[in-house]
């Protein structure tokens, strides 16, 4: 069985297209789990009344997607998790599809879907990574020409649309609650790639989403967290020679977008992420002695790539 978590905060306008449009899935054999962070435009209520075949978790206070999300797959009794963004609106076969490919191979701990915009134009088909720590969607904002339309391996999923093997976060462990929001889900993908657990790409598991309906895009919020948690993942995930080869590219993003958000008005929100990041840096080093390794640094190199352009949309599940 499939466990969906949905992670809401004052998403009410968004659960009739989520949950609709899975209630008409060609695979059933799923259970739907809401978690609600504390909303407060009744979002709870409302599932309640018209989705009544939908568990809820209600959480006291907002815990952000990774609390959010380990609230919901600590109540979830699949032997998979899938986790979706409330804005999101999946086409009849997206689990079907998911689970067809997660089933064939053991390996295969995570799959990633075909996220799309409500235009259509592509908003993920996997996790990208680069030396300095930079992670984004692959194809994000490029017109869908079926260029991404071949399964392949790809480093993570975005966990706005993301199947998860449940004996692999049993093992590797659920999202970080540090993270709160935004790079939660680059740095489970790292940790599940450094136990030897692989990523599967599924072209045909096709959902669209809305993208920052419950954070926003480009807001402070959205600054503070992917900027914080951007040195947060790479402390605690990086092979440790690719971590010391890297430091130039690390250091040099991490101060080059300093004046970038200054320019857009946004200098408050990023001076604070960096400060905050490097207070957290001893807390990430105490988790990174906990990390599996067990795939050489050459199973990750191959994935990471040496450039990445400052202005590249940041990857964000939120």
């Amino acid at each position: 069985m499939i466990s969906v978590v949905i992670t809401n905060y004052n998403g009410r306008r968004y659960l009739p297209d989520c949950l609709s449009s899975l209630a008409v899935q060609t695979y059933q054999d799923f259970e739907t789990i809401v978690v609600d962070n504390a909303s407060t435009d009744g979002s709870a209520e409302f599932v309640e009344e018209h989705y009544p075949e939908v568990r809820i978790v209600r959480n006291r206070e907002n815990l952000g997607f990774a609390g959010g999300t380990n609230a919901g797959i600590h109540a979830a009794r699949g032997e998979y998790v899938l986790t979706l963004n409330n804005d999101t609106k999946a086409e009849p076969r997206f689990v079907e599809h998911l689970w067809g490919v997660m089933d064939a191979d053991p390996t295969t701990g995570m799959c990633a879907a075909k996220m799309l915009f409500p235009n259509g134009t592509i908003n993920s088909t996997g996790i990208c990574i680069a030396r300095s720590g930079a992670a984004w969607d692959r194809g994000m904002y490029e017109p869908d020409h079926e260029q991404y339309d071949r399964p392949d391996e790809v480093f993570g999923p975005c966990a706005g649309a993301a199947l998860y093997r449940r004996e692999m976060l049993d093992e590797i462990g659920l999202f970080d609650e540090d993270f709160f929001c935004y790079m939660e889900d680059v740095d489970l993908a790292f940790r599940a790639r450094l136990a030897g657990w692989t990523c599967w790409y599924v072209p045909e598991a096709r959902v669209y989403h809305h993208h920052g309906g419950t954070a926003g895009v480009g807001t402070d919020f959205a600054v503070y967290y992917g900027n914080r948690n951007v040195i947060w993942y790479v402390v605690k995930n990086f092979p440790l020679r690719l971590l010391i080869t890297s430091v130039p590219w690390i250091l040099g993003r991490n101060l080059a977008v300093v004046p970038y958000y200054a320019v857009r008005g946004q200098g408050r929100a990023i001076v604070r992420s960096k400060v905050d990041a490097i207070r957290g840096i001893p807390r990430m080093l105490r988790k990174r002695s906990t990390i599996r390794r067990r795939v050489p640094e050459s199973d990750i190199m191959r994935f990471t790539q040496t450039w990445s352009s400052i202005g590249r949309p940041p990857h964000v599940a939120c």
